[in-house]
């Protein structure tokens, strides 16, 4: 047995250690908040919302189903309407920001403003506009281009094209030139469009992600 003495020293040193764990654990602070799941939301027009595609074959699908392949943890929103215009989702992004919390914001807008025949300043500060509230709501933020037909003059082209870079520019976003590129460059170009030769047809849309994706990729995992 042990004498009383020999107890009180056992005891003693039983604190001491429980002391020096607690006060190491204190050192150690409380345990790293995990970080918040990436959430991309898309604000888009036809081209992103599968218009007269069936579900699932449009591009903005086609990222879900790439990202899962390649283990990239991160869920996809699909908030484009056909139709819309940057003055639309300018109107609707508030809504959609405080809805699902985005860390990231894919802006796919301005097809409509040019068929339109809306001025190219207002689609400018329309870009602009979105690109500001995306970031003050703590996202990162993608444009992606857009130009217009040859018939609707080069001047015109050049400036429409031109607008997307000058708004990537201004507000630090990253920037996809142009979602159709190598579509009209094909020798049967037709072949990649539906009946209206306007909207890319479900075969085009593997290579409208391809067009993103160098650029979406490194934007979506780059430190937050």
């Amino acid at each position: 047995m042990l004498s009383r003495r020999q107890g009180a020293l056992l005891n003693r040193r039983h604190c001491i250690a429980l002391a020096l764990a607690a006060a190491a654990a204190g050192l150690a602070g409380p345990p790293a908040a995990a970080a918040a799941p990436r959430r991309v939301l898309v604000v888009g027009d036809s081209l992103s919302a599968e218009y007269g595609l069936p579900r699932g074959t449009g591009w903005v699908a086609l990222l879900q189903a790439r990202l899962a392949q390649q283990k990239i943890d991160a869920e996809v929103i699909n908030a484009s309407i056909s139709g819309d215009t940057t003055a639309g989702g300018r109107a609707r992004l508030a809504a959609a920001l405080a809805r699902h919390q985005p860390t990231h914001v894919v802006i796919e807008l301005g097809g409509n403003d040019a068929l339109r025949g809306m001025p190219l300043q207002t689609t400018q500060a329309n870009l602009a506009a979105m690109a500001r509230e995306a970031k003050a709501a703590r996202a990162r933020v993608l444009l992606v281009g857009m130009q217009m037909p040859p018939n609707y003059g080069a001047q015109y082209g050049q400036e429409f094209s031109g607008l997307f870079a000058k708004v990537a520019q201004a507000e630090g976003t990253a920037l996809v030139p142009f979602l159709l590129a190598g579509l009209s460059e094909d020798p049967d170009p037709l072949k990649w469009f539906q009946a209206d030769r306007i909207h890319p047809n479900a075969a085009a849309h593997p290579r409208l992600l391809d067009n993103v994706w160098p650029v979406l990729r490194p934007w979506l995992l780059s430190a937050r």
